[in-house]
């Protein structure tokens, strides 16, 4: 788990002229769906029904969102994708194509060229590589955009399974930050994998 927050609205320039794919195949029977505001019931029952699951890592897990909630903020993920700022996708099973077993995220809160991919997967569907997969198809797709060179992912040091995820797909661990942990299970460690083009 890294730090998408599926309730969450950007706050910052576009990254971006181009955009990636809506739709990306991934192995095993899942997809990414760019994010829309028909997923919002799936969406708000897979991240309530995730909380426990979450809330060591995610500060936003504290609390369940409310319906209204999701869906305020996937009309809010819809105009960052237009205004290309973050991209917004969830990961769903082709058998069930409007299914929701995590939620994965293209942001560019890290400065320019950049972008940081976050990500989690519901409990249930742990172990089935859908993380490493999607990672590695965001990866590529970050940076095929214009004006992409290096892609992030961010986890705090205690989170193993998170960090095994870039370790795997061949980032570099670029350094080690301190931060003040709001979540129960952080350290205040948080390491930063980086995968340049």
């Amino acid at each position: 788990m890294s730090e998408t927050n599926p309730e969450a609205a950007p706050t910052h320039p576009p990254i971006s002229t181009g955009r990636p794919p809506e739709l990306i195949a991934l192995p095993n029977g899942v997809h990414l769906r760019r994010r829309s505001l028909a997923d919002s019931e799936r969406l708000n029952a897979a991240t309530v029904g995730n909380l426990d699951h979450l809330r060591p890592w995610m500060e936003w897990a504290a609390t369940a969102p409310t319906l209204a909630q999701t869906r305020e903020l996937a009309v809010a993920g819809v105009t960052a994708w237009e205004d290309g700022t973050d991209f917004m996708y969830l990961a769903g099973l082709d058998e069930d194509p409007g299914s929701v077993v995590g939620a994965f995220g293209l942001h560019g809160r890290i400065g320019p060229g950049a972008l940081e991919i976050g990500y989690w997967v519901s409990a249930s569907h742990t172990g089935r590589r859908i993380a490493t997969e999607s990672a590695a198809a965001l990866t590529e797709a970050a940076l095929a955009l214009p004006g992409i060179t290096r892609v992030e992912i961010r986890c705090d040091e205690a989170n193993h399974l998170s960090a095994a995820i870039p370790r795997r797909l061949g980032y570099r661990l670029d350094r080690t930050d301190d931060f003040t942990p709001t979540a129960p299970a952080e350290t205040g460690r948080k390491l930063i994998w980086v995968k340049e083009s």
